[in-house]
């Protein structure tokens, strides 16, 4: 048969275009592999910073769910406690709720009703007080001008009755209300968490199984172990503190002197450097008010709670619920503040724990004990994730973990749950086909 005349292409082995490498070799080589590795590191950036920016935008809401989680820490065995005792769930959560509810509305109430039936006497007192300062001052062996300060008190004045001040009003009124919905919001959740609390975790642990499981059921744990036991103990050591500072006050006579205990016992919630702003802040007032030998006294008293917290308090109280080591706290402290001020500040510590005792959960790269080279652990063996742990705890960590090689093994196929029943076998035997 004939074929009709076709060119005849003749490549030459020198001159023929070298092949075209394919996408699987262009990723196969080391500068592909660490093209991809950054594709990665930027995806998970990117997923993390929208992450980030999402709970920036709503952040009443995750402010107002952190704190109703620590308080409802806190409280948690008061309603466990009751419920051994034959109340209900939901009446044992209410009575918790009532309970902390009138503690705290009732610190509150009287700190404002205080203030304001104290309130002329502190001013008056404050000024005399100041011009007293002026005069010692002024009279005093080094050549001080209280001219620069009677300026800065004037530009305070100026500005408390300019616009600007106006501007900062209606700033404050927004962020009032802002507080005010994530207060109320707070107080639903915290609601739903001592009732519901148990039940809520239960939902989340059945979307895991195997060592997933055990390892988000420790994680949990270990948050509300940490998040109770952080409170608690801040609670006990503060109610000391506002104890040992207020009852000097009201035998001295300040003025204010419950405000400025309940005070004490609010900054203390801030670590390391709250208990200092407010016994300086009682000195002042007594300094004011009362002269500078009352002024002496309350910075004694102060100096003297330091010592009986950091070398008592502390240690018998906190015990090993942190773990955390000075220059941690600190730098929580710091981003703290830096990203969401007081509330930062007060959640910072907090966080930095359970974000600690998480990853000690679910790493296992840290090598514990003593090593040859580096010598002693610096993380002592009671401090540990593990050694916080109960034996009920650690017994149902361990069947969370063999669950599923149980429910796989060999003549219980086909099963949903090991809380299904046996099936029955059925009534007539099938017909042969």
């Amino acid at each position: 048969m004939n074929t009709p005349d076709r060119p005849i292409l003749h490549f030459d082995a020198e001159t023929a275009p070298p092949p075209t490498p394919s996408l699987r070799g262009v990723w196969s080589d080391s500068m592909g592999r660490s093209a991809a590795r950054c594709g990665q590191v930027l995806l998970i950036a990117v997923v993390c910073g929208a992450g980030i920016w999402l709970l920036l935008q709503v952040y009443v809401v995750v402010i107002a769910a952190f704190v109703a989680l620590i308080f409802a820490a806190a409280t948690y065995p008061l309603v466990r406690w009751l419920v051994r005792k034959g109340f209900p769930r939901l009446l044992a959560a209410l009575t918790t709720f009532l309970v902390l509810f009138v503690l705290l509305g009732g610190a509150v109430g009287e700190v404002v009703i205080a203030v304001r039936n104290e309130w002329d006497n502190l001013s008056t007192s404050a000024a005399a007080g100041w011009q007293q300062l002026q005069s010692y001052i002024s009279a005093g062996p080094l050549p001080i001008d209280t001219t620069a300060v009677d300026n800065l008190v004037k530009q305070a004045t100026g500005f408390l009755t300019s616009g600007t001040f106006v501007t900062g009003a209606l700033t404050g009124i927004t962020l009032a209300t802002e507080v005010a919905t994530g207060l109320v919001l707070m107080v639903v959740i915290l609601f739903f968490f001592l009732k519901d609390g148990p039940v809520l975790w239960n939902f989340t642990l059945r979307w895991f199984q195997g060592e997933t499981r055990a390892r988000v059921a420790e994680s949990g744990d270990r948050t509300i172990q940490i998040l109770g036991g952080y409170v608690r103990g801040t609670v006990i050591i503060n109610l000391i503190e506002a104890i040992v500072i207020g009852v000097p006050l009201a035998l001295l006579g300040v003025p204010l002197a419950f405000p400025l205990a309940v005070i004490v016992f609010v900054f203390g919630f801030l670590p390391i450097i709250g208990a200092t702003l407010a016994t300086t802040l009682a000195a002042v007032v007594a300094l004011v008010t009362n002269g500078w030998v009352t002024a002496v006294i309350i910075i004694a008293l102060a100096v003297a709670v330091n010592q009986l917290e950091s070398h008592l308090l502390q240690p018998v109280v906190m015990g090993r619920t942190l773990s955390l080591h000075a220059i941690v706290v600190l730098l929580a402290l710091a981003v703290g503040t830096l990203v969401s001020g007081f509330f930062g500040a007060v959640l910072a510590v907090p966080l930095a724990a359970v974000a600690w005792a998480i990853i000690q959960v679910w790493t296992s790269t840290y090598q514990t004990g003593e090593d040859p080279v580096l010598g002693e652990d610096p993380v002592s063996p009671a401090s540990r994730v593990e050694a916080k742990a109960n034996i009920a705890e650690r017994w149902k960590y361990q069947q969370m973990r063999y669950q599923q090689l149980w429910e796989d093994r060999p003549g219980r196929r086909g099963r949903v749950s090991t809380t299904l029943t046996e099936p029955t076998a059925p009534t007539e035997p099938s017909s042969p086909a």
